[in-house]
């Protein structure tokens, strides 16, 4: 389902690209047999600066570096002392598995870590909210950031979105099915702090219960760090990466290398709200959000369709591919050791 969702706005990005592009052919007088996108996109993919793109591939590694750090940081707290190794490869397949399911790399990559280094799942995955939790914290900061540099333009953005949407939708809370629904989980919730002694002596509930309190001590574990400072100094390392990552690619590409540094914060933003949509490594979500940002810089429809696919191909397809692969082949191997030994 997600995949079709993906394609099916690929597909749109493309429709509306294409069209665009045909009507300027048409202004240009270039004959439509001489107009094509998909040559112009594989002409620009030709055009890429080939040093700037392994620069992209550098960043993201590094940030992943980062994150594996940060991770082992979560984890130790609670007495886990996890290989780098492990860390760094499990981050890797859950990239690789994102490419099939939205939010799935999530679960590959704490069951992997879990699995290898014979965790506890729930710990695993406290510390995995944790750690995603912060890279909101770390998006909302840049998204205030490039607000103050970038003010005008967001606001451009937010006024031309609000205009088409309709304004004479009721509030959510207004729905009876919301109410219908928070009803229900009030009685539900009732019925639970009353009969809560007679819950707690049923085999499941106490497996809940004890998987609540594994979930639990992960969260918790950003409160025993014994260095706070490295924490921090790991997360804003993973994000001026993945900010460099989008400066360098647009570096790469000649008709956006002559953007700033305050616009390629913008992009950045906008790229990445598009991977925040549930859809198969931002398939067609970052594609129409990058193009749309790039717009508003004066970046043509066809150049912009041609940037987002440069970047969303060296990472998401070629690098993620490439490395989740290695990752999916390497972690039996590197883990062979352990478990010959036990």
């Amino acid at each position: 389902m997600f995949l079709g969702i993906g394609v099916g706005i690929m597909y749109l990005v493309f429709y509306n690209q294409r069209t665009a592009f045909l009507e300027q052919c048409r202004l240009d007088g270039t004959p439509a047999d001489q107009c094509s996108l998909t040559d112009k996109l594989l002409h620009d993919f030709s055009t890429v600066h080939l040093g700037w793109m392994l620069a992209v591939v550098a960043a993201f590694t590094l940030s992943n570096v980062f994150r594996a750090l940060r991770w082992q940081m979560l984890l130790a707290p609670m007495g886990y002392r996890v290989r780098f190794d492990n860390a760094l490869l499990t981050i890797l397949l859950g990239y690789f598995a994102n490419l099939g399911f939205p939010r799935m790399g999530e679960v590959v990559r704490a069951g992997s870590l879990a699995r290898y280094e014979r965790l506890p799942l729930e710990k695993v995955v406290g510390t995995l909210v944790m750690d995603r939790l912060m890279d909101v914290v770390c998006l909302a900061l840049v998204i205030g950031l490039a607000f103050l540099l970038e003010g005008d333009t967001l606001l451009q953005f937010i006024s031309q979105t609000r205009s088409g949407a309709a304004v004479d939708a009721p509030p959510l809370w207004q729905s009876p099915w919301v109410l219908i629904m928070l009803a229900l989980f009030a009685a539900g919730a009732l019925v639970a702090f009353f009969l809560r002694q007679k819950l707690m002596e049923v085999a499941l509930v106490q497996k809940i219960m004890g998987m609540l309190q594994g979930f639990w001590d992960g969260l918790r574990s950003i409160l025993q760090l014994k260095k706070p400072w490295l924490f921090l100094a790991y997360s804003v390392g993973i994000w001026l990466m993945f900010y460099l990552q989008c400066v360098f690619g647009l570096l790469s590409f000649p008709p956006t290398a002559q953007l700033g540094g305050s616009a390629a914060l913008m992009i950045f933003v906008f790229g990445t709200l598009g991977f925040v949509i549930p859809s198969p490594g931002g398939m067609g979500t970052y594609h129409a959000l990058c193009i749309a940002a790039l717009a508003l810089y004066g970046i043509s429809g066809g150049d912009a369709f041609s940037y987002a696919n440069i970047a969303f191909f060296a990472i998401q397809i070629f690098y993620n591919l490439i490395a989740g692969s290695l990752a999916l082949l390497l972690l039996p191997v590197i883990n062979k050791e352990k478990k010959v030994t036990e």
